[in-house]
């Protein structure tokens, strides 16, 4: 077997369509469109290459196939907020052979720590961690737009390579065709009538506006959290400029208290289902099916990121801003389903926020460790 860094042209094809191979029998697999890979991968398209850097390769059995690819980078205004300085290994993928998976490892890992890292995480994305992001080891369903989704042989590869686990993701599915818990929606409904607060989804034409509120509130509501950095405008731009071909105004919504950004909820319909079966691809053929599929309307949602400030916590407002959502969903008998994904297992108010709104479990993903 031969490792290869992706340095030309063939090789980066090669390391995108390996994943053929790998899914091509199993039904639930939708493959992520080739240019958002390709956007982790620019350094004029990913503001983390401001801060870090990263290096891909594949692996090639003796008869020159493509069978795995692996992905490694560093994070260098992150890595040295943990206990031990840590790089990120990512965009795994092998047929189920235990040989040809450590030898990716492997060479993540001699990278890793030739750049002084002492621990390597993953499967991660060198990005935000609401996209590509953790190991599916539960609900082996089609992934919503984003997620990860992976082979289940792949977590035994992980295990006896030495991972641990370092947190869980959980995913919890909202049935909209449920009503929601009597008693959320009491306080919901109450909360949201309070004179205190008023509501606003977010519009185009003001982004700008509502990309500061968003990080304002994101900053102060996650800055507790270990190994917290706080997001930068440029990313959120970046960010709202992929989501534009697919965004819906009226599911980005967010709170004020007395005027002050103080809640928002980032939600997008599920763009997966519009790319299914492109194949990675979105040439002229796929754009106009995309362009139907939209038009069309799709049944599942994703609930990217929620936020709330620290003062304004336990408040209701989260439950609020789901009313304020549902009087604009419900009525349209489009979607059945809305995605709240993911939400560590460390987070016990997000948790419980999904507990309330009645959401039932649907995948788990790990993030892992190892020492190098």
């Amino acid at each position: 077997m031969q490792i290869i860094e992706v340095t030309t042209p063939l090789l980066h094809t090669d390391f995108l369509e390996v994943v053929e191979k790998i899914y091509e029998e199993d039904p639930n697999y939708i493959r992520p469109l080739d240019q958002d890979i390709n956007k982790v991968f620019n350094p004029n398209t990913n503001p983390f290459f401001e801060n870090g850097e990263c290096i891909r390769w594949i692996l090639k059995n003796e008869k020159g196939v493509t069978i795995g690819r692996v992905a490694a980078f560093i994070n260098h205004k992150k890595s040295h907020l943990y206990e031990k300085p840590t790089g990120g290994m990512g965009f795994f993928e092998c047929i189920p052979d235990l040989k040809a998976a450590f030898l990716l490892f492997d060479t993540a890992k001699k990278w890793l720590k030739e750049r002084k890292m002492q621990i390597m995480e993953g499967p991660i994305n060198f990005g935000e961690n609401d996209m590509f992001w953790g190991l599916l080891v539960e609900g082996f369903q089609s992934a919503s737009f984003g997620m990860n989704y992976h082979a289940p042989y792949y977590l035994d590869f992980f295990k006896k390579y030495g991972f641990q686990t370092a947190y869980e993701q959980i995913t919890n599915i909202i049935d909209l065709t449920v009503p929601f818990p009597a008693r959320f929606t009491k306080i919901a409904n109450w909360v949201a009538n309070k004179p205190d607060y008023h509501f606003e989804y977010f519009k185009k034409a003001n982004a700008d506006k509502y990309i500061d509120d968003l990080m304002e509130i994101y900053n102060d509501g996650w800055k507790d959290f270990e190994n917290f950095v706080p997001i930068k405008r440029e990313t959120l731009k970046q960010s709202f400029k992929q989501m534009e071909v697919i965004m819906d105004e009226k599911l980005i919504w967010f709170a004020y208290a007395n005027g002050e950004p103080a809640s928002f909820v980032v939600i997008i319909p599920d763009a997966n289902q519009m790319i299914k079966g492109f194949k990675g691809k979105l040439g002229i053929w796929e754009k106009l099916k995309f362009a139907y599929t939209r038009w069309k309307g799709v049944h599942r949602m994703r609930a990217v990121v929620m936020g709330t400030k620290s003062k304004y916590q336990k408040l209701g407002l989260e439950s609020a801003l789901f009313i304020k959502l549902g009087e604009y969903v419900l009525p349209k008998n489009q979607y059945s389903e809305l995605e709240l994904s993911w939400v560590g297992d460390f987070n016990d108010k997000m948790l419980a926020i999904h507990e309330a709104t009645g959401a039932k479990f649907g995948k788990k993903h790990l993030t892992m460790r190892v020492a190098i």
